[in-house]
């Protein structure tokens, strides 16, 4: 069996004295997609307790980072940028060669092509959304990270996230989105991990029940 993408080992994290995750663990392994639902693993906020690895690796190592896209929920994208300059500078960052043409191609995978100088500050939500997907992909990461990547986009915005991530399955890559919008999610996820009340609810294959009717996972693995 071959290693997992990530690895969530005995996690708790407390805000205060309240205990937000309670002894998580679980795993993603290679190549699939899981829908997280429930608090984010992207190294963003320490645990209290436990420990998390991506692809063997410490989360908050330099190594690790650069094998790894994340799309958060504040995009992470500056507006007074062209969309293009935007993606040189990240393009500069990661060391990548011919960052002109590593730009364009995301540019042209996420629908933007046209609007490559355009300033960001101008771009609609969906649109900038568009554009932290390329930033995210950019540098040919082998884990995504996704946090609540559908909130507030329009159904063309949706098309292209969704068309993105499946060639990425595709290639082998492995994505972890945490989402409460579950049937966009379920439409690409693999598996499912449920985090309810701080406790790990569900962790497994997504079943044609949850995908028929979202609402099945909490009925059936939810606490009253």
């Amino acid at each position: 069996m071959s290693a997992a993408a990530v690895a969530v080992d005995k996690i708790w994290k407390f805000y205060g004295d309240y205990p937000a995750l309670r002894d998580i663990s679980f795993a993603v392994e290679p190549g699939t997609c899981t829908a997280l639902i429930g608090r984010n693993v992207a190294g963003l906020s320490r645990a209290a307790k436990g420990s998390i690895t991506i692809l063997g690796g410490d989360v908050h190592s330099e190594a690790t980072r650069r094998r790894v896209g994340v799309l958060g929920h504040a995009i992470g994208i500056y507006d007074e940028l062209t969309a293009m300059e935007n993606l040189r500078l990240f393009a500069d960052l990661y060391s990548i060669p011919d960052r002109d043409n590593a730009a364009m191609k995301w540019l042209e995978r996420v629908g933007l092509e046209r609007v490559a100088n355009g300033l960001v500050r101008e771009f609609s939500r969906g649109m900038r959304q568009r554009l932290a997907v390329a930033r995210a992909f950019l540098h040919d990461p082998e884990v995504l990270l996704l946090d609540e990547p559908f909130t507030s986009l329009d159904d063309k915005a949706i098309a292209v996230l969704q068309e993105v991530l499946r060639k990425g399955l595709e290639e082998g890559r492995t994505v972890v989105m945490s989402t409460h919008q579950l049937r966009e999610a379920l439409e690409l996820a693999t598996h499912v991990v449920l985090i309810n009340r701080g406790r790990l609810g569900y962790h497994g294959v997504r079943t044609p029940e949850m995908l028929q009717d979202p609402g099945w996972l909490y009925r059936n693995y939810g606490e009253a």
